[in-house]
């Protein structure tokens, strides 16, 4: 497979983790300002452009990731070449922590992106000094499974209308600061969509069509607006929320 490696930044020219901006969304929260410059020192700022892949599936998982800009999508490769996206990481996801000698999914930039990537030993090494951060990361894994079985309640028994809503109000909830160069997002409260239709269509189980049909929809009853193709604002959250448990 041909492996796309992403651009390396030296740390020289990147802002120190206590000017970090996605900090207060990161894993790294959990260590004090007075001990960052150890988990700096571990840090290599890898910067994807979009398209680019800096997780391929199946290769040896020697690196943690966490995302501090930009978003990328997550997929499972099918064994006819087609790929099937299994979720979207943003700001202050941390990725790689399953169990595994390789890499049980790839992730691609949807958007340019900022990534810390440690290697596996050395941050380990580090744990037993912070244990702080060590129940965060528990933290994060537990939230992943969390999510994986919110992923099968969607896909296996929710409408097409209740797969867009709950899609809808999960961005809308979990939204993190968009990146610097979003200037054509008109509302502070609008929903920042990096994804193509196709990449919503894929994750959700659904077909493009669908996806466009149900969008019309959901802008007919008026929950929600869509200023531009990347930018949804929700007018009804409630009743886009009752939709999206399955009450309406």
């Amino acid at each position: 497979m041909f492996h796309t490696r992403p651009l390396v930044v030296e740390k020289s020219a990147i802002e120190p983790c206590s000017a970090c901006a996605a900090r207060p969304y990161s894993v790294c929260s959990a260590i004090d300002d007075k001990d960052l410059s150890r988990l700096a020192a571990l840090a290599q700022i890898i910067t994807p452009a979009a398209g680019r892949s800096f997780i391929e599936e199946g290769d040896p998982a020697e690196h943690f990731f966490n995302i501090t800009g930009g978003t990328a999508k997550l997929f499972k490769l099918l064994p006819d070449g087609r790929r099937q996206i299994t979720g979207f990481a943003g700001v202050g996801h941390f990725l790689g922590l399953a169990v595994s000698t390789t890499y049980a999914f790839g992730a691609e930039a949807i958007e340019p992106m900022r990534v810390c990537r440690f290697s596996r030993p050395r941050l380990r090494s580090l744990l037993e000094d912070f244990p702080a951060l060590e129940r965060r990361l528990l933290e994060v894994a537990s939230n992943e499974l969390v999510m994986a079985q919110e992923q099968m309640l969607l896909l296996g028994r929710k409408t097409a209308r209740e797969r867009v809503a709950s899609f809808l109000i999960a961005r809308a909830d979990g939204q993190t600061p968009r990146p610097a160069y979003c200037t054509h997002v008109s509302r502070p409260s609008a929903v920042w969509l990096p994804m193509t239709r196709s990449d919503i269509a894929d994750y959700l189980g659904l077909t493009i069509e669908t996806v466009s049909r149900t969008f019309t929809r959901l802008r007919s009853e008026r929950l929600i607006e869509t200023p531009s193709p990347s930018e949804v604002v929700i007018r009804d959250h409630a009743g886009l929320e009752r939709l999206a448990t399955g009450m309406e």
